[in-house]
C-alpha cells in the first residue's frame, strides 16, 4: 500500500478533504489533525473497518476505539442513554477535548467498541478534522494515528514514520495545539468518572456538575485479564524505544539525582538523555538534555512530551530520566503520560 499526503498548507483544502472522505466511505484509513493529537480514523459504524485500524496500529482488540463526531445530534444516535450531567459538559466542553463514554446502540458495531457495551464518543473542535467527519456522512473511529505503545503523534511526519504503508491517506494539516490526548470520562453510571486525564481537569469537570471521580486505572496500572474501559488505561503507551524513569521531590534534589544516575550510566558507555525545563536546565551536568518547557507555562510541557520522546528514539538514546510534573490544571494528564510510558518506574528523592 502506498500512503498518500495530502497537504492542506498548500491549498485546495476542500478538495483534499473530500478525497480523504471517499476513502472513509469506502473503508479506507486516513490519518488526520486533530486539536490533541493526530487520529487514524475509520468508518466507526463499519466493523471491518476497525479492524484496519487495530492491524495498521498493531493494537490490542479490546482496546476500545473513540468514535469521533462533528455534531451534537450524533450523540443520540450512537448512545442509548445520555444523562443530564453529560448534556451540561457537552455544553460546557464540546466541541473540545473531552470524550464522554455511554452504553451504546446496536448501530455501534463492538469491533469499534473493543467488545464492550459502551460507545466513546468526542467532537472535536479542529476544523478539518469536523470536516472531513462531515464530508465522509459517518462518525469516524480514530485513536491516535501511531504504532500502539509508540508516543502519540503531534505532526504528520510523526505519523508517517510509524505508519508508511499501512494506511491509505494522512492529511497533514500541521502541528496540533495541546499535545495530549482527551480526557475520557465515564457517562454510564450515576456521577462522572474520569478515565483519562487531560486538558479538560477533574477541577473544571468539578465546576460544571458538582461531582467528580477518578477511576483507579487512570492513576495506576490495570491488572492483567481487566478488560480496560477506554483506550490508555491498560496497556503500556507512549512509550519511547529508550527505558525511561521519572525523578520525583524538589528540583534541586531531583537534579542531583539525575546527575549522579547520568554519570554512572554514561561510564558505562550508555547513552543517556534528560527531561527538564526551561527553570531547572541549569542544574544539569550530564546527559544530552532537551528542554521540554516551562513549568510556568504547562501547555508547553504538553505540547512538546511525545515530540521530546520520539527525539530520543532518533538520537538512539538508551536511558532517559525526566523530571516530574505534578501540580496544576495540567499536571495530572501529563503525569499520566509519563507514568505510562516510564512504565511506572519512579524514584522519589
Amino acid at each position: 500500500m502506498r500512503t498518500e499526503v495530502l497537504c492542506l498548507r498548500e491549498g485546495q483544502e476542500e478538495e483534499k478533504i473530500r478525497k480523504a472522505a471517499e476513502i472513509i466511505r469506502a473503508g479506507g484509513l486516513v490519518a488526520f489533525p486533530t486539536e490533541t493529537v493526530y487520529g487514524l480514523g475509520a468508518d466507526a459504524l463499519r466493523e471491518e473497518a476497525a479492524a484496519k485500524i487495530y492491524a495498521a496500529k498493531g493494537r490490542p482488540s479490546d482496546n476500545p476505539l473513540i468514535a469521533h463526531i462533528a455534531d451534537r445530534s450524533s450523540v443520540y444516535e450512537l448512545a442509548a442513554s445520555v444523562p443530564d450531567w453529560a448534556e451540561r459538559l457537552m455544553d460546557a466542553f464540546w466541541p473540545g477535548p473531552l470524550t464522554l463514554v455511554f452504553p451504546k446502540k446496536a448501530i455501534v458495531p463492538d469491533g469499534t467498541t473493543g467488545g464492550l457495551r459502551t460507545v466513546a464518543v468526542r467532537m472535536p473542535s479542529h476544523e478539518t478534522a469536523r470536516k472531513l467527519i462531515r464530508a465522509a456522512g459517518v462518525p469516524i473511529a480514530a485513536p491516535s494515528a501511531n504504532t500502539s505503545g509508540r508516543p502519540s503523534p503531534t505532526i504528520a511526519l510523526h505519523v508517517l514514520e510509524d505508519l508508511n504503508g499501512k494506511i491509505d491517506c494522512i492529511l497533514d494539516g500541521g502541528e496540533v495545539g495541546i499535545g495530549l490526548e482527551s480526557t475520557i470520562i465515564d457517562a454510564a453510571g450515576a456521577v462522572p468518572v474520569i478515565l483519562r486525564p487531560g486538558s479538560v481537569s477533574a477541577e473544571m469537570v468539578r465546576e460544571v456538575v458538582g461531582t467528580v471521580e477518578t477511576d483507579p486505572g487512570a492513576e495506576h496500572p490495570v491488572k492483567a485479564g481487566v478488560q480496560p474501559k477506554a483506550p490508555g488505561m491498560k496497556y503500556r503507551h507512549y512509550a519511547p524505544k529508550a527505558k525511561l524513569v521519572i525523578v520525583t521531590g524538589r528540583d534541586e534534589a531531583v537534579a542531583e539525582r539525575i546527575n549522579g544516575l547520568t554519570a554512572e550510566y554514561e561510564a558505562a558507555g550508555t547513552l543517556c538523555g534528560v527531561i527538564c525545563t526551561e527553570e531547572t536546565e541549569a542544574g544539569y551536568r550530564c546527559g544530552n538534555k532537551k528542554v521540554i518547557g516551562s513549568r510556568r507555562h504547562q501547555e508547553t510541557v504538553a505540547r512538546n512530551l511525545y515530540a521530546v520522546l520520539r527525539q530520543f528514539d532518533e538520537e538512539d538514546t538508551e536511558m532517559i530520566f525526566s523530571e516530574s510534573f505534578d501540580g496544576g490544571q495540567l499536571g495530572q494528564a501529563i503525569m499520566n503520560r509519563l507514568k505510562k510510558a516510564a512504565g511506572y518506574h519512579m524514584i522519589r528523592v
